[in-house]
């Protein structure tokens, strides 16, 4: 089964990909030339965290490439879920006991990102809200306890 990414999400891995291609590589292979050229490579501290920063930046470019290439890339914009609770829905929630409001996007799990409030289809938090509606609450399992939320807002941004 090929793996969904939203089309905002697959053109952020593109940057990052294209980012790492174009500049962090050529610059990892300026810095390891120029730390060649102090001599000896054995002592050369210059040298190896140039060698291992580039392995980085490969290992990354490895994985980007594989991971679009068989991603199933979905324009959230076309879906018309309405109110439903779909793929690529921006769902906010509010806590019942605290009122605290939330946001999250749902989107694949190539692409989350917590801090900016992208949750992975596979999270507990998304498998909760799933085929819910805009009014419905929910229960969610958290680390601190189970929490209660009533959704209030299902936006498709696009």
């Amino acid at each position: 089964m090929r793996a969904p990414i939203t089309l905002q999400g697959a053109q952020r891995l593109r940057a990052e990909l294209e980012e790492l291609k174009s500049v962090k590589r050529p610059a990892v292979i300026h810095a390891i030339a120029e730390a060649r050229a102090h001599g000896d490579l054995k002592e050369n501290a210059e040298y190896h965290a140039a060698r291992e920063q580039q392995g980085f930046i490969e290992g990354r470019i490895k994985q980007l490439e594989g991971e679009l290439s068989h991603a199933q890339i979905i324009d959230i914009s076309s879906l018309n879920a309405g109110s439903r609770v779909v793929f690529g829905a921006k769902v906010e929630l509010a806590d019942v006991d605290t009122d605290e409001q939330r946001s999250y996007q749902i989107v694949g799990d190539l692409e989350a990102d917590l801090k900016l409030g992208l949750i992975a289809i596979s999270s507990p938090v998304a498998r909760a809200l799933i085929g819910k509606n805009e009014g419905d609450s929910v229960t969610i399992e958290a680390p601190g306890g189970t929490r209660e939320y009533e959704i209030v807002g299902v936006s498709y941004p696009g």
